[in-house]
Protein backbone atom coordinates (compact mmCIF):
# COMPACT_ATOMS: atom_id res chain seq x y z
CA UNK A 1 0.00 0.00 0.00
CA UNK A 2 2.99 2.69 0.83
CA UNK A 3 4.55 1.75 -3.15
CA UNK A 4 1.23 2.68 -3.84
CA UNK A 5 0.91 5.83 -2.38
CA UNK A 6 3.88 7.02 -4.16
CA UNK A 7 2.85 5.99 -7.41
CA UNK A 8 -0.45 7.46 -7.34
CA UNK A 9 1.79 11.41 -7.55
CA UNK A 10 3.40 10.38 -10.45
CA UNK A 11 -0.05 8.72 -12.50
CA UNK A 12 -1.47 12.15 -11.74
CA UNK A 13 1.33 14.44 -12.83
CA UNK A 14 2.22 11.98 -15.46
CA UNK A 15 1.95 14.74 -18.05
CA UNK A 16 4.50 16.86 -16.11
CA UNK A 17 6.95 14.07 -16.08
CA UNK A 18 6.18 13.59 -19.81
CA UNK A 19 6.83 17.80 -20.65
CA UNK A 20 9.50 18.32 -18.50
CA UNK A 21 11.72 14.87 -19.79
CA UNK A 22 10.54 16.19 -23.50
CA UNK A 23 11.60 19.85 -23.25
CA UNK A 24 14.94 18.88 -21.63
CA UNK A 25 15.91 16.24 -24.25
CA UNK A 26 14.99 18.78 -26.96
CA UNK A 27 16.94 21.79 -25.72
CA UNK A 28 19.99 19.49 -25.24
CA UNK A 29 19.54 18.00 -28.42
CA UNK A 30 18.68 21.79 -30.32
CA UNK A 31 21.73 23.07 -28.30
CA UNK A 32 24.11 20.14 -29.21
CA UNK A 33 23.25 21.27 -33.17
CA UNK A 34 25.12 24.44 -32.14
CA UNK A 35 28.14 22.95 -30.96
CA UNK A 36 31.32 22.74 -33.62
CA UNK A 37 33.29 19.57 -33.92
CA UNK A 38 36.20 19.39 -31.12
CA UNK A 39 39.40 18.03 -32.15
CA UNK A 40 41.86 16.02 -29.27
CA UNK A 41 45.22 15.40 -29.41
CA UNK A 42 48.28 14.73 -27.32
CA UNK A 43 51.93 14.87 -26.83
CA UNK A 44 54.16 12.21 -24.46
CA UNK A 45 57.21 13.17 -22.50
CA UNK A 46 59.53 11.05 -20.10
CA UNK A 47 61.53 12.49 -17.63
CA UNK A 48 65.22 10.80 -17.20
CA UNK A 49 66.77 7.54 -18.94
CA UNK A 50 65.36 5.15 -16.50
CA UNK A 51 63.54 2.88 -18.40
CA UNK A 52 66.81 2.16 -20.86
CA UNK A 53 68.56 1.92 -18.08
CA UNK A 54 69.66 -1.76 -17.63
CA UNK A 55 69.74 -1.82 -13.97
CA UNK A 56 67.64 1.54 -12.80
CA UNK A 57 67.39 1.76 -8.95
CA UNK A 58 64.12 2.06 -6.31
CA UNK A 59 65.47 5.66 -5.91
CA UNK A 60 65.53 6.71 -9.78
CA UNK A 61 62.27 5.62 -10.20
CA UNK A 62 61.17 7.48 -7.42
CA UNK A 63 63.24 10.97 -8.24
CA UNK A 64 61.59 10.40 -11.77
CA UNK A 65 58.08 10.02 -10.57
CA UNK A 66 58.77 13.14 -8.09
CA UNK A 67 60.35 15.14 -11.00
CA UNK A 68 57.40 14.10 -13.66
CA UNK A 69 54.85 16.04 -11.27
CA UNK A 70 56.55 18.97 -10.81
CA UNK A 71 57.21 19.54 -14.10
CA UNK A 72 53.39 18.90 -14.95
CA UNK A 73 52.15 21.52 -12.27
CA UNK A 74 55.14 23.97 -14.14
CA UNK A 75 52.76 23.09 -17.65
CA UNK A 76 50.23 24.46 -15.90
CA UNK A 77 51.24 28.03 -14.95
CA UNK A 78 50.60 31.18 -16.46
CA UNK A 79 54.37 32.09 -17.05
CA UNK A 80 54.16 28.59 -19.40
CA UNK A 81 51.54 29.84 -21.51
CA UNK A 82 52.55 33.41 -21.84
CA UNK A 83 55.40 31.77 -23.28
CA UNK A 84 53.85 28.93 -25.73
CA UNK A 85 51.18 31.97 -27.00
CA UNK A 86 54.46 34.12 -27.98
CA UNK A 87 56.26 31.21 -29.60
CA UNK A 88 52.99 30.23 -31.44
CA UNK A 89 51.93 34.22 -32.41
CA UNK A 90 48.15 33.18 -30.67
CA UNK A 91 46.63 35.54 -28.24
CA UNK A 92 44.99 32.83 -26.75
CA UNK A 93 45.14 29.02 -25.92
CA UNK A 94 42.67 26.16 -26.32
CA UNK A 95 41.94 24.07 -23.00
CA UNK A 96 44.64 21.74 -22.36
CA UNK A 97 45.78 19.08 -19.28
CA UNK A 98 49.40 18.72 -18.26
CA UNK A 99 49.32 15.39 -16.24
CA UNK A 100 51.99 12.93 -14.74
CA UNK A 101 50.59 9.73 -15.05
CA UNK A 102 50.27 7.23 -12.09
CA UNK A 103 53.55 5.41 -11.12
CA UNK A 104 56.03 6.41 -14.05
CA UNK A 105 57.75 8.70 -15.30
CA UNK A 106 55.78 10.14 -18.24
CA UNK A 107 53.82 13.19 -18.72
CA UNK A 108 51.21 13.42 -20.99
CA UNK A 109 49.56 17.22 -22.70
CA UNK A 110 46.03 16.85 -24.25
CA UNK A 111 45.11 19.55 -26.22
CA UNK A 112 41.05 20.16 -26.99
CA UNK A 113 40.33 22.69 -29.48
CA UNK A 114 37.80 23.36 -32.71
CA UNK A 115 40.91 23.55 -34.77
CA UNK A 116 42.53 20.32 -35.79
CA UNK A 117 46.07 21.97 -36.96
CA UNK A 118 46.32 24.22 -33.97
CA UNK A 119 45.49 21.68 -31.23
CA UNK A 120 48.86 19.56 -32.82
CA UNK A 121 50.83 22.72 -33.19
CA UNK A 122 49.92 24.18 -29.44
CA UNK A 123 50.69 19.96 -28.19
CA UNK A 124 53.88 20.04 -29.84
CA UNK A 125 55.34 23.43 -28.51
CA UNK A 126 53.95 23.25 -24.90
CA UNK A 127 56.16 20.25 -25.01
CA UNK A 128 59.21 22.14 -26.40
CA UNK A 129 59.05 24.72 -24.25
CA UNK A 130 58.84 21.64 -20.73
CA UNK A 131 62.10 20.50 -22.40
CA UNK A 132 63.71 24.41 -22.83
CA UNK A 133 63.06 24.87 -19.03
CA UNK A 134 64.59 21.45 -18.49
CA UNK A 135 68.71 20.86 -17.92
CA UNK A 136 68.31 19.61 -21.55
CA UNK A 137 67.20 22.97 -23.01
CA UNK A 138 68.98 24.72 -25.88
CA UNK A 139 71.12 27.02 -23.84
CA UNK A 140 74.95 27.31 -25.78
CA UNK A 141 76.72 26.90 -22.25
CA UNK A 142 74.37 24.01 -21.65
CA UNK A 143 75.43 22.35 -24.89
CA UNK A 144 78.80 23.47 -24.76
CA UNK A 145 79.46 21.29 -21.75
CA UNK A 146 77.80 18.40 -22.87
CA UNK A 147 79.90 18.26 -26.28
CA UNK A 148 82.86 17.91 -23.93
CA UNK A 149 81.98 15.69 -21.61
CA UNK A 150 80.88 13.45 -24.83
CA UNK A 151 84.20 13.90 -25.87
CA UNK A 152 85.75 12.86 -22.60
CA UNK A 153 83.80 9.82 -22.64
CA UNK A 154 84.62 8.76 -25.95
CA UNK A 155 88.26 8.93 -25.40
CA UNK A 156 88.05 7.03 -21.56
CA UNK A 157 85.86 4.80 -23.62
CA UNK A 158 88.45 3.62 -25.94
CA UNK A 159 91.62 3.70 -23.29
CA UNK A 160 89.02 1.24 -20.99
CA UNK A 161 88.95 -0.79 -24.11
CA UNK A 162 92.25 -0.69 -24.78
CA UNK A 163 93.11 -1.62 -21.00
CA UNK A 164 90.84 -4.52 -20.97
CA UNK A 165 92.66 -5.74 -24.44
CA UNK A 166 96.38 -5.53 -22.39
CA UNK A 167 95.25 -6.97 -19.63
CA UNK A 168 93.18 -10.27 -21.34
CA UNK A 169 96.42 -10.72 -24.10
CA UNK A 170 98.84 -10.58 -20.90
CA UNK A 171 97.36 -13.28 -19.15
CA UNK A 172 97.22 -15.53 -21.84
CA UNK A 173 100.98 -14.91 -22.36
CA UNK A 174 101.37 -15.98 -18.34
CA UNK A 175 99.79 -19.31 -18.86
CA UNK A 176 102.89 -19.97 -21.77
CA UNK A 177 106.25 -18.72 -19.58
CA UNK A 178 108.45 -20.67 -18.16
CA UNK A 179 110.95 -18.24 -16.41
CA UNK A 180 110.18 -17.61 -12.68
CA UNK A 181 111.00 -13.73 -13.61
CA UNK A 182 109.46 -13.17 -16.62
CA UNK A 183 106.04 -14.81 -14.55
CA UNK A 184 106.27 -12.10 -11.83
CA UNK A 185 107.16 -8.89 -14.35
CA UNK A 186 104.12 -10.36 -16.15
CA UNK A 187 101.87 -10.45 -12.98
CA UNK A 188 103.24 -7.09 -12.03
CA UNK A 189 102.46 -5.51 -15.54
CA UNK A 190 98.85 -6.94 -15.29
CA UNK A 191 98.30 -5.22 -11.56
CA UNK A 192 99.39 -2.23 -12.93
CA UNK A 193 96.92 -2.46 -15.71
CA UNK A 194 94.07 -3.42 -13.95
CA UNK A 195 94.31 -0.35 -11.32
CA UNK A 196 94.94 1.67 -14.53
CA UNK A 197 91.64 0.16 -15.78
CA UNK A 198 89.85 1.22 -12.45
CA UNK A 199 91.01 4.55 -12.51
CA UNK A 200 89.29 5.09 -15.83
CA UNK A 201 85.95 3.56 -14.96
CA UNK A 202 85.63 5.72 -12.04
CA UNK A 203 86.25 8.84 -14.20
CA UNK A 204 84.27 7.56 -17.09
CA UNK A 205 81.68 6.85 -14.31
CA UNK A 206 81.96 10.39 -12.75
CA UNK A 207 81.92 11.75 -16.45
CA UNK A 208 78.43 10.05 -17.37
CA UNK A 209 76.82 10.87 -14.20
CA UNK A 210 77.06 14.60 -15.71
CA UNK A 211 75.46 13.54 -19.30
CA UNK A 212 72.82 13.44 -20.75
CA UNK A 213 73.11 9.92 -20.75
CA UNK A 214 73.58 9.31 -16.91
CA UNK A 215 70.84 12.20 -15.79
CA UNK A 216 67.56 12.02 -14.22
CA UNK A 217 66.17 15.34 -14.79
CA UNK A 218 66.14 14.96 -18.38
CA UNK A 219 62.73 15.70 -20.68
CA UNK A 220 62.61 13.80 -24.00
CA UNK A 221 59.50 13.59 -26.29
CA UNK A 222 58.95 9.85 -27.05
CA UNK A 223 55.17 10.39 -28.80
CA UNK A 224 54.80 13.66 -31.08
CA UNK A 225 51.36 15.10 -31.35
CA UNK A 226 49.42 13.40 -34.35
CA UNK A 227 47.08 15.68 -36.72
CA UNK A 228 43.60 14.64 -35.13
CA UNK A 229 41.68 13.51 -38.59
CA UNK A 230 37.67 12.62 -36.78
CA UNK A 231 36.47 14.85 -33.99
CA UNK A 232 36.20 13.05 -30.78
CA UNK A 233 32.92 11.59 -29.72
CA UNK A 234 30.78 14.12 -27.54
CA UNK A 235 28.10 11.24 -27.63
CA UNK A 236 25.43 13.46 -27.79
CA UNK A 237 22.99 10.44 -27.61
CA UNK A 238 24.35 10.20 -24.03
CA UNK A 239 24.03 14.34 -23.37
CA UNK A 240 20.64 14.20 -24.73
CA UNK A 241 19.52 10.91 -22.40
CA UNK A 242 20.73 12.65 -19.54
CA UNK A 243 19.44 15.69 -19.86
CA UNK A 244 16.30 13.71 -20.04
CA UNK A 245 16.95 11.90 -17.18
CA UNK A 246 17.86 15.33 -15.18
CA UNK A 247 14.14 16.84 -16.24
CA UNK A 248 12.76 13.99 -15.55
CA UNK A 249 13.74 13.41 -12.21
CA UNK A 250 12.98 17.32 -12.16
CA UNK A 251 9.27 16.77 -13.12
CA UNK A 252 8.92 13.90 -10.33
CA UNK A 253 10.10 16.40 -7.91
CA UNK A 254 7.59 18.95 -9.25
CA UNK A 255 4.88 16.26 -9.08
CA UNK A 256 5.91 15.12 -5.26
CA UNK A 257 6.26 19.02 -4.47
CA UNK A 258 2.50 19.85 -6.17
CA UNK A 259 1.41 16.58 -4.33
CA UNK A 260 2.61 17.85 -0.89
CA UNK A 261 1.27 21.01 -1.38
CA UNK A 262 -2.13 20.10 -2.25
CA UNK A 263 -4.29 19.34 0.54
CA UNK A 264 -6.91 17.79 -1.68
CA UNK A 265 -7.55 13.93 -0.57
CA UNK A 266 -5.82 11.69 -3.46
CA UNK A 267 -6.58 8.10 -2.65
CA UNK A 268 -9.10 6.04 -1.91
CA UNK A 269 -7.13 4.71 1.46
CA UNK A 270 -6.95 8.29 2.17
CA UNK A 271 -10.57 9.02 2.16
CA UNK A 272 -11.14 6.02 4.32
CA UNK A 273 -8.39 6.75 6.95
CA UNK A 274 -10.58 10.39 7.22
CA UNK A 275 -13.55 9.13 7.40
CA UNK A 276 -13.31 6.14 9.08
CA UNK A 277 -15.98 4.45 6.63
CA UNK A 278 -16.23 1.85 3.82
CA UNK A 279 -15.92 3.39 0.17
CA UNK A 280 -19.18 2.07 -1.49
CA UNK A 281 -19.06 3.26 -4.90
CA UNK A 282 -16.65 4.28 -7.31
CA UNK A 283 -18.38 6.62 -9.73
CA UNK A 284 -16.79 7.87 -13.02
CA UNK A 285 -17.25 11.03 -14.45
CA UNK A 286 -20.02 12.26 -16.89
CA UNK A 287 -20.78 13.64 -19.82
CA UNK A 288 -24.76 14.93 -19.29
CA UNK A 289 -24.61 15.77 -22.92
CA UNK A 290 -24.16 12.25 -24.21
CA UNK A 291 -26.16 10.12 -21.35
CA UNK A 292 -28.57 12.67 -19.95
CA UNK A 293 -29.30 13.63 -16.93
CA UNK A 294 -31.03 10.68 -15.41
CA UNK A 295 -28.22 8.39 -17.00
CA UNK A 296 -29.77 5.06 -15.09
CA UNK A 297 -32.86 5.60 -17.08
CA UNK A 298 -32.01 6.50 -20.35
CA UNK A 299 -28.73 4.76 -20.93
CA UNK A 300 -29.14 1.51 -19.32
CA UNK A 301 -26.58 -0.03 -20.83
CA UNK A 302 -23.78 2.40 -20.26
CA UNK A 303 -20.80 1.08 -17.95
CA UNK A 304 -21.96 4.09 -15.51
CA UNK A 305 -24.75 2.27 -14.91
CA UNK A 306 -23.77 -0.40 -13.85
CA UNK A 307 -21.47 1.82 -11.32
CA UNK A 308 -24.63 2.81 -9.64
CA UNK A 309 -26.19 0.17 -9.31
CA UNK A 310 -23.22 -1.49 -7.61
CA UNK A 311 -23.75 1.62 -4.98
CA UNK A 312 -27.48 0.54 -4.82
CA UNK A 313 -26.40 -2.92 -3.51
CA UNK A 314 -23.26 -2.01 -1.23
CA UNK A 315 -26.18 0.30 0.32
CA UNK A 316 -28.60 -2.77 0.18
CA UNK A 317 -25.83 -4.70 2.15
CA UNK A 318 -25.17 -1.81 4.73
CA UNK A 319 -29.08 -2.01 5.74
CA UNK A 320 -28.64 -5.63 6.58
CA UNK A 321 -28.74 -5.82 10.25
CA UNK A 322 -30.50 -2.40 10.76
CA UNK A 323 -32.63 -1.55 7.80
CA UNK A 324 -31.98 1.94 6.22
CA UNK A 325 -35.10 3.57 5.46
CA UNK A 326 -33.89 7.64 5.11
CA UNK A 327 -30.47 7.85 3.47
CA UNK A 328 -29.01 11.36 3.38
CA UNK A 329 -26.89 12.02 0.32
CA UNK A 330 -24.21 15.09 1.15
CA UNK A 331 -20.89 16.23 0.90
CA UNK A 332 -18.07 18.50 1.85
CA UNK A 333 -18.53 21.02 -0.48
CA UNK A 334 -20.50 21.82 -3.78
CA UNK A 335 -19.54 20.96 -7.28
CA UNK A 336 -19.06 17.56 -6.36
CA UNK A 337 -22.31 15.70 -8.18
CA UNK A 338 -24.21 15.04 -5.20
CA UNK A 339 -27.33 15.87 -6.29
CA UNK A 340 -26.39 13.51 -9.44
CA UNK A 341 -25.77 10.50 -7.43
CA UNK A 342 -28.96 10.78 -5.56
CA UNK A 343 -31.52 11.30 -8.61
CA UNK A 344 -29.72 8.33 -10.42
CA UNK A 345 -30.03 6.25 -7.09
CA UNK A 346 -33.65 6.51 -6.83
CA UNK A 347 -34.04 5.41 -10.30
CA UNK A 348 -31.56 2.60 -9.62
CA UNK A 349 -33.50 1.74 -6.40
CA UNK A 350 -36.62 1.95 -8.23
CA UNK A 351 -35.89 -0.53 -10.94
CA UNK A 352 -35.22 -3.02 -7.89
CA UNK A 353 -38.92 -2.95 -7.50
CA UNK A 354 -38.83 -0.57 -4.69
CA UNK A 355 -41.21 2.24 -4.02
CA UNK A 356 -38.46 5.56 -3.63
CA UNK A 357 -39.33 9.22 -2.55
CA UNK A 358 -36.33 11.27 -3.95
CA UNK A 359 -36.98 14.72 -0.88
CA UNK A 360 -34.10 17.54 -2.14
CA UNK A 361 -33.36 18.71 1.44
CA UNK A 362 -31.20 21.42 0.17
CA UNK A 363 -33.44 24.55 0.57
CA UNK A 364 -30.43 27.23 -0.01
CA UNK A 365 -29.34 25.57 -3.97
CA UNK A 366 -32.12 23.16 -5.16
CA UNK A 367 -31.54 21.25 -8.15
CA UNK A 368 -33.56 17.77 -7.63
CA UNK A 369 -36.32 19.19 -10.17
CA UNK A 370 -33.90 19.76 -12.62
CA UNK A 371 -33.04 16.16 -13.17
CA UNK A 372 -36.53 14.99 -13.66
CA UNK A 373 -37.65 18.33 -15.44
CA UNK A 374 -40.53 19.24 -12.74
CA UNK A 375 -41.34 22.90 -12.03
CA UNK A 376 -39.96 24.32 -8.60
CA UNK A 377 -43.04 26.51 -7.48
CA UNK A 378 -44.07 24.51 -4.80
CA UNK A 379 -42.53 21.84 -2.74
CA UNK A 380 -40.77 20.98 0.85
CA UNK A 381 -40.67 24.83 1.84
CA UNK A 382 -44.49 25.59 1.39
CA UNK A 383 -45.04 22.23 3.39
CA UNK A 384 -43.54 24.21 5.95
CA UNK A 385 -45.61 26.77 5.38
CA UNK A 386 -48.61 24.96 5.95
CA UNK A 387 -49.79 25.97 2.26
CA UNK A 388 -49.99 22.42 1.07
CA UNK A 389 -49.65 18.94 2.55
CA UNK A 390 -46.94 16.45 1.55
CA UNK A 391 -50.02 14.77 -0.61
CA UNK A 392 -49.83 17.75 -2.80
CA UNK A 393 -45.96 18.66 -3.42
CA UNK A 394 -44.66 14.90 -4.32
CA UNK A 395 -44.79 14.29 -7.98
CA UNK A 396 -44.85 11.04 -9.56
CA UNK A 397 -41.99 10.26 -12.06
CA UNK A 398 -43.69 8.76 -14.99
CA UNK A 399 -40.56 6.77 -15.93
CA UNK A 400 -40.33 4.31 -12.74
CA UNK A 401 -41.53 4.08 -8.87
CA UNK A 402 -39.79 7.39 -8.09
CA UNK A 403 -41.67 9.87 -6.65
CA UNK A 404 -40.08 13.57 -6.02
CA UNK A 405 -40.45 16.49 -3.62
CA UNK A 406 -39.04 19.08 -4.97
CA UNK A 407 -37.52 21.97 -2.46
CA UNK A 408 -39.83 24.80 -3.11
CA UNK A 409 -38.73 28.58 -2.87
CA UNK A 410 -35.86 29.12 -0.93
CA UNK A 411 -36.85 29.85 2.74
CA UNK A 412 -35.08 32.51 4.90
CA UNK A 413 -34.45 30.13 8.25
CA UNK A 414 -33.53 26.51 6.16
CA UNK A 415 -31.80 25.09 9.37
CA UNK A 416 -34.54 26.21 11.39
CA UNK A 417 -36.90 24.14 9.23
CA UNK A 418 -35.22 21.31 8.69
CA UNK A 419 -34.31 21.06 12.41
CA UNK A 420 -37.64 21.61 13.56
CA UNK A 421 -40.44 18.87 15.15
CA UNK A 422 -42.13 19.29 11.52
CA UNK A 423 -39.55 17.97 9.19
CA UNK A 424 -39.42 15.02 11.68
CA UNK A 425 -42.69 14.33 11.57
CA UNK A 426 -42.28 14.73 7.20
CA UNK A 427 -39.87 12.09 7.77
CA UNK A 428 -42.30 9.33 9.42
CA UNK A 429 -44.61 10.29 6.85
CA UNK A 430 -42.38 9.59 4.10
CA UNK A 431 -41.00 5.99 5.94
CA UNK A 432 -44.58 4.50 5.88
CA UNK A 433 -45.31 5.94 2.63
CA UNK A 434 -41.95 4.20 0.45
CA UNK A 435 -39.38 1.41 1.07
CA UNK A 436 -36.78 3.99 0.76
CA UNK A 437 -36.33 8.02 1.14
CA UNK A 438 -33.38 9.45 -0.28
CA UNK A 439 -32.33 12.85 0.48
CA UNK A 440 -30.52 15.07 -1.44
CA UNK A 441 -29.20 17.41 1.15
CA UNK A 442 -26.73 20.40 1.84
CA UNK A 443 -23.44 19.99 1.92
CA UNK A 444 -21.50 20.38 5.12
CA UNK A 445 -20.54 23.57 4.08
CA UNK A 446 -23.36 24.84 5.87
CA UNK A 447 -25.40 24.12 9.20
CA UNK A 448 -28.46 22.91 7.86
CA UNK A 449 -26.57 19.29 6.90
CA UNK A 450 -25.09 17.90 9.96
CA UNK A 451 -29.17 19.02 11.54
CA UNK A 452 -30.93 17.20 8.72
CA UNK A 453 -28.15 14.00 9.34
CA UNK A 454 -29.28 13.50 12.57
CA UNK A 455 -32.86 13.19 11.24
CA UNK A 456 -31.74 10.08 8.81
CA UNK A 457 -31.23 6.37 9.45
CA UNK A 458 -27.94 6.71 7.25
CA UNK A 459 -25.84 9.69 5.38
CA UNK A 460 -23.57 8.87 2.06
CA UNK A 461 -20.68 11.17 1.81
CA UNK A 462 -20.00 11.80 -1.96
CA UNK A 463 -16.67 12.64 -2.04
CA UNK A 464 -14.29 13.42 -5.12
CA UNK A 465 -10.62 12.89 -5.44
CA UNK A 466 -8.51 15.75 -6.16
CA UNK A 467 -11.25 18.29 -5.60
CA UNK A 468 -12.27 17.80 -2.04
CA UNK A 469 -9.88 18.85 0.41
CA UNK A 470 -8.80 17.07 3.32
CA UNK A 471 -9.29 19.69 6.67
CA UNK A 472 -12.75 19.88 4.75
CA UNK A 473 -13.51 16.25 5.35
CA UNK A 474 -12.05 16.67 8.85
CA UNK A 475 -14.40 19.60 9.82
CA UNK A 476 -17.27 17.63 7.88
CA UNK A 477 -16.56 14.33 10.14
CA UNK A 478 -16.24 16.83 13.71
CA UNK A 479 -19.83 17.89 13.00
CA UNK A 480 -20.99 14.43 11.69
CA UNK A 481 -19.54 13.27 15.01
CA UNK A 482 -21.59 16.23 17.72
CA UNK A 483 -24.74 15.39 15.73
CA UNK A 484 -24.51 11.65 16.14
CA UNK A 485 -25.08 10.80 12.89
CA UNK A 486 -24.17 7.64 11.01
CA UNK A 487 -21.83 7.42 8.08
CA UNK A 488 -23.35 4.13 5.87
CA UNK A 489 -20.17 4.98 3.40
CA UNK A 490 -18.24 7.15 1.27
CA UNK A 491 -19.09 6.91 -3.01
CA UNK A 492 -16.06 8.35 -4.75
CA UNK A 493 -17.41 10.74 -7.85
CA UNK A 494 -15.96 11.82 -10.80
CA UNK A 495 -13.46 9.58 -11.06
CA UNK A 496 -11.41 9.09 -14.91
CA UNK A 497 -13.02 6.79 -16.57
CA UNK A 498 -9.58 4.47 -16.48
CA UNK A 499 -9.26 4.54 -12.63
CA UNK A 500 -12.21 3.45 -12.06
CA UNK A 501 -10.95 -0.15 -12.86
CA UNK A 502 -7.32 0.62 -11.32
CA UNK A 503 -9.46 1.38 -7.95
CA UNK A 504 -11.44 -1.35 -7.89
CA UNK A 505 -8.93 -3.82 -8.55
CA UNK A 506 -10.12 -4.50 -12.19
CA UNK A 507 -8.34 -3.23 -14.91
CA UNK A 508 -10.59 -5.36 -17.29
CA UNK A 509 -13.97 -3.12 -16.25
CA UNK A 510 -13.56 -1.01 -19.01
CA UNK A 511 -12.86 -3.52 -21.70
CA UNK A 512 -15.73 -5.31 -20.48
CA UNK A 513 -18.21 -2.64 -21.35
CA UNK A 514 -16.74 -1.30 -24.65
CA UNK A 515 -19.37 -3.15 -26.92
CA UNK A 516 -22.50 -1.60 -24.31
CA UNK A 517 -21.08 1.39 -24.67
CA UNK A 518 -20.53 1.17 -29.14
CA UNK A 519 -23.93 -0.19 -28.72
CA UNK A 520 -26.14 1.68 -26.51
CA UNK A 521 -24.57 5.47 -27.57
CA UNK A 522 -23.52 4.40 -31.41
CA UNK A 523 -19.99 5.90 -32.31
CA UNK A 524 -18.32 8.38 -29.96
CA UNK A 525 -17.64 11.07 -33.26
CA UNK A 526 -19.51 13.86 -31.55
CA UNK A 527 -17.42 14.28 -28.92
CA UNK A 528 -14.27 16.16 -28.92
CA UNK A 529 -10.88 14.97 -29.10
CA UNK A 530 -10.30 16.25 -25.31
CA UNK A 531 -13.63 14.30 -24.30
CA UNK A 532 -11.94 10.90 -25.71
CA UNK A 533 -9.14 11.28 -24.16
CA UNK A 534 -10.21 10.79 -20.20
CA UNK A 535 -6.61 11.49 -18.86
CA UNK A 536 -6.43 14.87 -20.34
CA UNK A 537 -5.31 16.91 -17.30
CA UNK A 538 -6.95 20.45 -18.63
CA UNK A 539 -10.43 18.71 -19.40
CA UNK A 540 -12.80 20.67 -17.15
CA UNK A 541 -14.93 19.10 -14.47
CA UNK A 542 -18.22 18.33 -16.14
CA UNK A 543 -21.33 19.96 -13.66
CA UNK A 544 -23.36 16.35 -12.64
CA UNK A 545 -26.35 17.83 -11.39
CA UNK A 546 -26.04 21.85 -13.34
CA UNK A 547 -27.24 20.27 -15.94
CA UNK A 548 -26.53 22.97 -18.15
CA UNK A 549 -26.42 20.96 -21.22
CA UNK A 550 -29.29 18.14 -20.69
CA UNK A 551 -31.08 16.57 -22.97
CA UNK A 552 -34.46 16.98 -20.70
CA UNK A 553 -35.38 20.20 -19.31
CA UNK A 554 -32.35 21.50 -17.87
CA UNK A 555 -32.34 24.70 -20.47
CA UNK A 556 -35.97 25.28 -19.88
CA UNK A 557 -35.75 25.57 -16.26
CA UNK A 558 -34.15 28.41 -13.69
CA UNK A 559 -30.88 26.47 -12.41
CA UNK A 560 -29.88 27.88 -8.72
CA UNK A 561 -26.62 26.36 -8.87
CA UNK A 562 -25.47 27.57 -12.08
CA UNK A 563 -26.59 31.43 -10.93
CA UNK A 564 -25.31 31.57 -7.56
CA UNK A 565 -21.53 32.30 -6.93
CA UNK A 566 -22.02 31.14 -3.36
CA UNK A 567 -23.82 28.68 -1.38
CA UNK A 568 -26.13 31.06 0.39
CA UNK A 569 -29.54 32.43 0.80
CA UNK A 570 -30.51 34.01 -2.76
CA UNK A 571 -33.61 36.98 -2.89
Amino acid sequence: MELKKYIIPLRRWWWLLVAATMLAAVSSYLATLRQPPIYQTLTTLMIGQVITDPNPTGTEFNLSRQLAENYAEIANREPFRIAAKEALGLTWLPDYRAIALPNGQFIEIVVTDTNQERAQAVANELARQLILRSPTGSQSEEQDRQAFIQTQLDNLQQQITETESEIQSLRELLGEMDSARQIADTRLQITALEAKLADLQSIYSGFLSNSQGGAVNTISVIEKAYLPEKPISSNKMLTILLSAAVGLSLGVLAAYILEYMDDTVKSPEEVAELTDAPIIGYLSEQNIKDLGALYVAENPRHPSVEEIRTLRANLEFAGVDQPLKTILVSSTEVEVGKTSVAANLAVAMSQAEKDVILLDGDLRRPNVHNFYGFPNNIGLSNVFRGEFSIDQVIKNWPGGTVSVIPAGNPPPNPSELLGSRKMSQILEILERSADIVIIDGPPFIVADAPVLASKVNGVLLIIQLGHTRAPAIKAMMEQINRSGANVIGVALNRLPARSVGYYTGNPNYSTYYNDEIESSQGTDRQRSWRARLTFWPFKSQAKSGSGSGSRRVFNEVDIVEEESDGYGWRE
